[in-house]
């Protein structure tokens, strides 16, 4: 006697083909992952930060105003930035100064790689790996405590080194931002830049 390969209901049929009851469950288990994933969608939405805190993670500087020899202070997350447009001869003394005067040798700059020694090209180097000794960008963070070193405004004291003083501790940065004498451990960092023309710098 021949049987048939037609059984219950949710039995393959004679050619193969899904019956109708395959066809509901592959249908309600597409419909419960649609509905997971617009329940999970606005949970990591609400995760990245918005519109106000991207603004925030960057800032254009314009910088056609600073003359040389001059330097301003702006903030950035926060944070105070020095950026001082240096002298032919500010230049040349944190040039010649040897990494063997140095506390910190490491050349702390975002923008590199991390392992690069602090000479004065290292500290001056931009995120497209361009060295503009004229401009110094620095994070104006002591790396002793986190106070906020003085010379970035004529008339401040600059401490041994002409560069920045932290009064608070006795720490001395000379004219590349780097740590000469007193108990901050490290450089001052220099943060992510990049020059977007010859007179406007994006920090971050």
């Amino acid at each position: 006697m021949t049987t048939s390969n037609v059984g219950h209901s949710g039995d393959v049929s004679e050619d193969g083909e899904p019956t109708r009851r395959d066809f509901i469950h592959i249908f309600g288990a597409m419909t419960a992952a649609a509905g997971a994933g617009a329940v999970l969608w606005p949970l990591v939405s609400q995760m990245n930060p918005d519109a106000s805190v991207l603004a925030l993670s960057t800032k254009d500087v314009d910088l056609s105003s600073v003359e040389v020899g001059q330097a301003i202070k702006i903030m950035w997350q926060g944070k105070p930035v020095f950026i001082r447009h240096r002298t032919p001869e500010e230049i040349r003394e944190a040039e010649e100064t040897p990494l063997s005067a140095l506390k910190d040798d490491v050349a702390r700059n975002d923008n590199l790689t991390g392992k690069e020694e602090a000479t004065d090209a290292s500290r001056v180097t931009a995120s497209d790996g361009v060295a503009r000794p004229e401009w110094l960008i620095l994070v104006g963070v002591c790396t002793h405590l986190g106070c906020i070193p003085l010379g970035t405004s004529a008339g401040e004291n600059r401490g041994d080194y002409n560069g920045w003083f932290c009064p608070c501790h006795g720490s001395h940065y000379d004219l590349a931002g780097r740590i000469r004498k007193g108990p901050a451990p490290q450089n001052l960092e220099v943060p992510t830049y990049q020059f977007v023309s010859d007179t406007v710098v994006k920090i971050g």
